[in-house]
């Protein structure tokens, strides 16, 4: 069986199983990534050998596969969040995006310094790839419905949309003290072009072209009342087009795809209140179309995404000495950096300790990880960095998928919020 024949058996098999057993995994007291897993790590090299990848040669595939997956993902996170962005519910979302991404990279850091002899450049690059949380696999812990506004699930959605571009700065600083970036003389040139502009020239490119193509689709609704339009071609063109217009003048398209889907949200939203009821629907069934949509090709990234981090744990078996930074991560340096940004915050008690434990590793640090492998890192630096960050995930997914359902369980009792 040659290999292309052989990649077809194999994913069909995948998402006919995934499809058959969607309903089952659900009924479950697990997460769908924890049955996904498994599967990877049996397909890998270790096992049946027919996913056989190696985290550095194989880079280039790896990054951008977990590209397409985070893009779609928090074009999702965008379309889910229906709340106002200029609202204190908001704040705790931002400092989380921010202070606490900071504390994140800064903590991580040092422990890599003091105690595993990494360089400051790599310490800091490592905090970059673990600090952001994970838009995907974190579903079961975020908004689930656009007019959900519980301020828990709001505040890790958010917070998933936003990390997921605010850890690319710090990523390039990392390379940058490596040597395989550049940030300019006393980093000037990283705080003026990879902080200020990067982020800024992100958020306002997918802003902009999301609200210009929701008022475009939503004139072209009005006028016909049956209009043909394809809501698919129209969620994969706006994901393209916004991210593809942030790179291309050099900005971050991770917050460029977020921005664009909060942006046709919000016209959706601003026009439920000044628009005939006609035009409110039309409005309405545009957004949850392009939502709806989106959240199958989230489902289909997720399944392929996962399994490649099974196949790739190989990795994790050869610096078993590090791994002890796995529980100070998620049991020391996540709670502290919470309650760094977190603040005054108006969030109860309870809810900021769910928010301290689901910060939920996934997707964007296979992605961080893979990037900064193509710009050079040296091979010995990346596999024992491979080593630390899939070994992360992989226990990520299954403490948290474990923990999530009867924690949220006992979260709605606690809060009494409709299920909705």
């Amino acid at each position: 069986m040659d290999s292309a024949t052989k990649w077809y058996v194999i994913a069909g098999l995948l998402f006919s199983i995934v499809g058959a057993f969607q309903l089952t995994f659900r009924r479950l007291p697990l997460t769908s990534a924890m049955v996904y897993l498994p599967i990877g790590l049996l397909l890998g090299s270790s096992a049946a050998g027919l996913l056989d990848l190696d985290v550095v040669k194989d880079a280039r595939l790896i990054e951008r596969l977990s590209e397409i997956v985070v893009v779609i993902s928090l074009f999702t996170a965008g379309l889910k969040l229906r709340q106002p962005q200029f609202t204190r519910a908001w704040w705790p979302a931002y400092r989380l995006a921010s202070l606490s991404m900071v504390a994140t990279v800064g903590m991580i850091a040092a422990v890599t310094v003091w105690f595993l002899g990494f360089s400051w450049g790599a310490g800091i690059l490592l905090g970059a790839v673990l600090a952001p949380t994970d838009p995907v696999l974190a579903s079961e812990v975020q908004v689930r419905h656009p007019k959900d506004d519980d301020p828990l699930r709001l505040t890790l959605t958010a917070e998933a949309g936003f990390n997921d571009g605010s850890a690319f700065p710090f990523v390039m600083l990392g390379l940058g003290l490596l040597g395989l970036h550049d940030i300019g003389e006393y980093g000037l040139r990283w705080l003026l072009v990879d902080v200020v502009w990067q982020v800024v020239g992100g958020l306002t490119t997918g802003a902009i072209l999301g609200t210009t193509v929701a008022h475009l689709i939503l004139r072209r609704r009005k006028r016909n009342p049956h209009p043909v339009i394809l809501d698919d071609f129209l969620t994969v063109g706006l994901i393209c087009l916004s991210y593809g217009s942030a790179l291309a003048i050099h900005t971050y398209g991770f917050l460029a795809v977020f921005a664009a889907g909060l942006a046709l949200r919000r016209v959706e939203r601003l026009s439920q209140g000044e628009a005939s009821k006609a035009s409110k629907k039309e409005s309405a069934k545009m957004a949850d179309a392009v939502l709806n949509f989106n959240e199958q090709l989230e489902r289909l990234g997720e399944v392929a995404t996962v399994i490649l981090v099974g196949a790739l744990l190989d990795f994790t078996f050869q610096f078993n000495r590090d791994l002890w930074l796995i529980p100070i991560l998620l049991l020391v340096i996540r709670p502290i950096a919470v309650l760094l940004g977190l603040g005054r915050a108006k969030l109860e008690n309870d809810q900021r300790a769910y928010v301290s434990w689901f910060g939920i590793r996934g997707i964007g640090s296979v992605y961080y990880l893979h990037h900064a492998i193509t710009h050079g890192v040296p091979d010995a630096l990346a596999e024992r960095m491979a080593s630390l960050v899939l070994a992360t995930i992989a226990v990520s997914i299954l403490v948290h998928g474990i923990s999530v359902t009867p924690l949220m369980n006992f979260y709605e009792k606690r809060f009494a919020r409709p299920a909705g």
